[in-house]
């Protein structure tokens, strides 16, 4: 990746670090479903409206949507409203990574390299230490719920990455169309017409606030960026940069809802970005000093017509 593309990858884990305290916000008010129907309606519209659609066909457009869109984030937004701490959510959702690199390899034939593998442990190290030592914050339930939207996730991205959209954000937008009707449709029958209805009517600052930080930072800007990179990138080189989210969820849940990091999360949260910075930086190469030009004999040079003494003829 060039540097520009690890610098967007790194602005991606930032915003996507704070979305879980975003939604954790948004959800006090607004039943999961309810609201998650409402942030990919903004998502989507009216940006369908202008933007063309993505150079894939349908059913890529819809399984990124299904998967990466509905089933992750429904999941996850189940996980969050019924105990799952935000802190351990960032954590146990980057589990996304190994189901990646697996079905990509299984699906795409992708190999990852030595390095990346060896990152991708160490990655995989840091997440049980920190869940170690975040402690038993969550029922087995909601971790479980959490896992099942990591694996969705990693589904959405070995779609999107097979489809090779060069437009990210047309890929976010269109794909979003398929969330809003099965989340409204689900709240129907879960939360009620009248719970629904209350939710809207006092629907305050904070779950306007959440819904512009989850619609317009992470939807359209974070996976408008991902989804480019993915499209230009093997996925074992852009999915370990998501391995910096945890360290990022958990200085935001630490810092806006006092959950206070113990020693061994800060350790965890090192080992991960040690991790990603194995998986994703190269070393540099030793150039190899150039020979040393071979003094010509006397009288070569014009004899043979190699121009001056000591050059060679190019190969």
């Amino acid at each position: 990746m060039t540097r520009r593309d690890s610098l967007l990858a790194v602005l991606v884990t930032l915003i996507w670090g704070g979305n879980f305290v975003a939604i954790h916000v948004g959800l006090q008010d607004v039943p999961p479903w309810l609201f998650l129907a409402i942030r990919f309606l903004f998502v989507a519209f009216p940006l369908v409206l202008f933007i063309p659609r993505p150079k894939a066909s349908w059913q890529a457009v819809v399984a990124v949507g299904t998967f990466m869109s509905l089933g992750q984030f429904g999941l996850l937004y189940l996980a969050l409203s019924i105990g799952m701490p935000p802190g351990l959510a960032a954590l146990v959702l980057q589990a996304q990574v190994i189901f990646t690199m697996l079905i990509a390899a299984g699906v795409l034939g992708e190999r990852s390299t030595s390095r990346q593998l060896v990152g991708a442990a160490m990655g995989t190290v840091g997440l049980v230490i920190v869940a170690v030592g975040f402690g038993a914050g969550a029922s087995l339930v909601p971790l479980l719920v959490t896992v099942a939207a990591a694996f969705s996730w990693a589904i959405g991205n070995v779609v999107a990455r097979a489809a090779k959209v060069s437009s990210g954000l047309s890929l976010v937008v269109w794909s979003a169309l398929v969330v809003p009707l099965p989340c409204l449709a689900v709240s129907w029958v879960v939360d009620g017409p009248e719970a629904m209805g209350a939710a809207l009517a006092g629907f305050g600052w904070a779950a306007l606030w959440s819904t512009l930080y989850t619609v317009v930072g992470a939807s359209l800007i974070g996976y408008t960026i991902f989804n480019g990179l993915m499209a230009r990138h093997p996925a074992g080189s852009v999915v370990p940069y998501i391995l910096l989210v945890p360290p990022v969820g958990l200085l935001t849940a630490w810092l806006a809802l006092g959950e206070v990091p113990n020693l061994l999360e800060w350790i965890g949260g090192a080992v991960m970005m040690a991790g990603v910075a194995v998986a994703t930086l190269t070393g540099r190469r030793r150039v190899a000093a150039p020979p040393e030009p071979v003094p010509a004999r006397r009288g070569s040079a014009q004899q043979g017509g190699v121009g001056h003494p000591g050059q060679q003829r190019p190969q």
